[in-house]
C-alpha cells in the first residue's frame, strides 16, 4: 500500500549521517525532522540565517522572531548560530551543505525539478530552492508520486518553470525509492512501498526508469 508523508519523511531520514549539515524545504520535508535517528548529530540549517534549528516550539515557548525560511515558528538548539541570510546563501552557494529534502511538483528522467511556480498563479518567488539545488552535495526529494488529477509526476520532461537540471539523486514517493544512476542519466527503481508492485510504478510514471536488479522494500 502507498506510503503515508510521515512514512515517505521517515524513509528520507535513513539518507542522514552523524554530522551532516542539512536544508529541509518547505511543506512535506519539514517532517523529517521528527525522524533523525537517536543518537544522531545532524545540525538543520535555514536559508534566513540560523544553522542549528531545533524541534518545533510548544505554545509556552513561541519566540514570534524565531522563525524558518517558510515562516513557521521553530526553536535554536543548543550551539546554534544566526547570521545574515547573505552569509546562509554563502553556505548554499560554496558547497557547505550535506544535503537538501525539497518537495517538487514534477521530476524529470534526467533530474531536472521544477518546484517553484505554476503559471498564472501568484508566487512570492523561487526562494532558496535554485541555490540549493545548485550548491549542495546531494538532493533527495519527497512527493507524492501523482498529482490530484491522478497524473504522473515523474516525466520524461518538466512541463513547469524549472527549479534546476540534472540535480536531483533521489526521490523517495508513497510507491516507490528511485536513485539516479550518473552513468545512464536515468532514475534506477531500488526499492517499493509494501503491496506496491514494479509494473503500478511504471504505470504511474512517465518517465524511462532502469528496473532491472534487486528491488528492496521501503523500510519506513
Amino acid at each position: 500500500m502507498p506510503l503515508t508523508r510521515e512514512e515517505i519523511t521517515k524513509r528520507a531520514a535513513q539518507e542522514l549521517q552523524d554530522g551532516y549539515i542539512v536544508n529541509l524545504g518547505i511543506g512535506m520535508p519539514t517532517l523529517v525532522a521528527n525522524y533523525i535517528p537517536d543518537g544522531m548529530d545532524v545540525w538543520l540549517q535555514s536559508e534566513n540565517g540560523l544553522l542549528g534549528i531545533g524541534p518545533f516550539p510548544t505554545e509556552d515557548t513561541i519566540d514570534p522572531d524565531l522563525i524558518n525560511a517558510g515562516k513557521q515558528t521553530i526553536t535554536a538548539r543548543t550551539g546554534a548560530a544566526s547570521f545574515a541570510s547573505s552569509q546562509s546563501f554563502a553556505m548554499i552557494r560554496g558547497g557547505h551543505i550535506d544535503m537538501c529534502i525539497l518537495g517538487a511538483m514534477q521530476v524529470s528522467q534526467e533530474g531536472d525539478i521544477a518546484n517553484w511556480m505554476i503559471p498564472g498563479k501568484m508566487i512570492k518567488g523561487m526562494g532558496g530552492a535554485m541555490d540549493l539545488v545548485a550548491g549542495v552535495k546531494k538532493v533527495v526529494v519527497t512527493m507524492e508520486h501523482c498529482n490530484r488529477k491522478g497524473e504522473p509526476k515523474i516525466l520524461k520532461e518538466c512541463t513547469l518553470p524549472l527549479t534546476g537540471k540534472q540535480c536531483i539523486d533521489m526521490i523517495i514517493t508513497d510507491l516507490c525509492v528511485l536513485e539516479m544512476d550518473p552513468a545512464q542519466n536515468r532514475f534506477r527503481l531500488t526499492e517499493l512501498a509494501p503491496d506496491v508492485s514494479v509494473e503500478e510504478v511504471i504505470e504511474k510514471t512517465e518517465a524511462e526508469l532502469m528496473t532491472s536488479g534487486p528491488v528492496g522494500v521501503v523500510s519506513a
